[in-house]
């Protein structure tokens, strides 16, 4: 099953923050200052994509600096009721999310969704991978299927989201293209992609459905390997890591990021947010940080935002019932 979605993420936050103008040339200031608003935990695609956007922006001279908030809970609406409540006071704001923020609307596991928030832009693409162990016998997603055959119940794939989230999504659909029931594999859920992987090594799951970025950096290090990536083509930040595709399963995936505000966000500061991040894309300081993650640019501001998470809500809704999830 292909099953591509638009890409990109980047801020998050909860604090003042000075809009000094739409000022100068590429590379000169637009910012003061932004706070990132996180929805999980550290070690998760959303801790990394705000992080690294905060990076890049401060080393380019974009943003005077970046401040950073992770705040768990209710797969991640905590963090959306928290900025939707407190809109008033967090006009220095951004928060970072992704396809999950059209899942979890949709299944209701929050009330809320991406139109009662101020949508600055999408801005990354991270694809998802399947991991296992360094130390596990397991070598690729034939060795992974055959150990589901042999013992399903034991054989348990985690995911830094809820039942029915993304992670359990491109689980479904990797076992659904290799001709599994995708209602019958046992996902375990966890509250961020850093206890997921946490699981992953302590033994509690045999596998991890996670983002990319979020693997390359364990499989560099040796703690894990990487057996299936949902891109087309092998990823230059780490290829080594076999596709999904090339090991006869026809699946492709690609999960966007990016960033909202607070309700009351006025047009001037939604445009400066806008400025500050269409700028960085032209710079070394995001290639470098882009390189790093095996990230993919991605750039839809506003109305073009908007147009795409209507259409992914439509896409995604049809495809979650026809998995079940729905």
């Amino acid at each position: 099953m292909t099953f591509k979605m638009g890409r990109r993420a980047l801020l998050a936050a909860v604090a003042a923050v000075s809009m000094s103008g739409s000022a100068f040339a590429a590379g000169h200031q637009v910012l003061d200052s932004i706070h990132f608003l996180i929805p999980g935990g550290a070690g998760g695609g959303w801790d990394g994509t705000a992080r690294g956007t905060g990076e890049a922006l401060t080393n380019a001279g974009i943003v005077g600096s970046a401040s950073y908030e992770n705040m768990s809970g209710g797969g991640g609406g905590v963090a959306i009721a928290y900025l939707i409540e407190n809109a008033e006071s967090n006009h220095g704001t951004l928060m970072v999310n992704s396809t999950p923020i059209v899942i979890r609307s949709l299944t209701g596991v929050f009330p809320q969704s991406f139109r009662d928030l101020s949508l600055i832009a999408g801005t990354i693409g991270d694809y998802a991978a399947m991991v296992v162990k360094a130390d596990s016998d397991i070598d690729d997603m034939a060795g992974l299927l055959d150990a589901y055959r042999a013992d399903m119940s034991g054989t348990a794939v985690g995911g830094g989201s809820v039942p029915g989230g993304m992670d359990h999504l491109v689980a479904a659909m990797a076992f659904q293209a290799a001709g599994e029931d995708p209602t019958a594999v046992k996902y375990i859920p966890y509250d961020a992609g850093g206890d997921a992987m946490a699981a992953l090594l302590s033994g509690e799951i045999k596998a991890l459905s996670t983002g990319f970025s979020e693997a390359v950096a364990l499989a560099e290090a040796g703690e894990v390997k990487i057996i299936g990536v949902t891109s087309d083509e092998r990823v230059p930040a780490y290829d080594a890591a076999p596709t999904m595709q090339e090991q006869g399963i026809d699946t492709t995936f690609i999960n966007w990021r990016g960033f909202f505000g607070a309700p009351t966000l006025s047009d001037e500061e939604i445009a400066a947010y806008q400025e500050a991040l269409a700028k960085m894309y032209d710079t070394p300081e995001w290639e470098a940080v882009r390189a790093r993650n095996g990230w993919v640019n991605i750039h839809n501001p506003g109305d073009d935002f908007r147009a795409f998470l209507e259409e992914q809500e439509k896409v995604i809704g049809d495809l979650m019932r026809e998995l079940g999830f729905l």
